[in-house]
């Protein structure tokens, strides 16, 4: 007999993390946006925890749900939201939305069709009893760190989205 509990609850996780998604880019108000977005990170770090991750589940929570989303949260409040709410929502930019949208669709599309050969066929699994040490070592261990580089680049891309969100709350004051 298959367990009914785990298909559910992915299920109902991964609903409502498609849901928030759509509700971040279909609010005007972007506090409610941003609290959305907080509902997906939460959906998301529950999946994490039915992956047998708790580690990444509490990093989830913390970091982006409790940590960047305040920082979100106060920049959001720092610029004027009557002159964001009075502005025209769509502007002129939906054509290079669009192509950017295009070309992470052929990114993905061609991810998809040659995935076979871009990763490794095998399956790395750990005990759960070791998972934050493992986590460990595969970003930082000297021989096996090969995930260093993204976790490094994740990281400059929010500092950087972090910036330009002061520096255009900074232009509007």
């Amino acid at each position: 007999m298959n367990p009914v509990a785990t298909p559910f609850f992915f299920y109902l996780l991964s609903a409502t993390m498609i849901i928030g998604g759509i509700l971040v880019i279909t609010r005007k108000n972007a506090v409610h946006s941003a609290m959305a977005l907080i509902t997906a990170l939460l959906a998301q770090a529950g999946i994490y925890l039915m992956l047998y991750a708790p580690f990444v589940a509490g990093v989830q929570i913390i970091l982006y749900a409790g940590g960047i989303m305040v920082l979100f949260l106060f920049v959001i409040m720092l610029i004027s939201i009557e002159r964001t709410v009075k502005e025209r929502q769509f502007n002129k930019q939906w054509l290079v939305g669009i192509a950017a949208a295009a070309a992470l669709g052929g990114l993905f599309i061609a991810v998809y069709t040659k995935g076979k050969s871009l990763f490794p066929e095998g399956r790395v699994t750990y005990g759960e009893g070791q998972n934050v040490q493992d986590v460990a070592a595969l970003l930082y261990d000297q021989h096996q760190g090969t995930y260093m580089f993204s976790f490094e680049i994740a990281s400059l891309l929010l500092l950087v989205a972090i910036i330009g969100a002061v520096v255009m709350a900074k232009k509007r004051i």
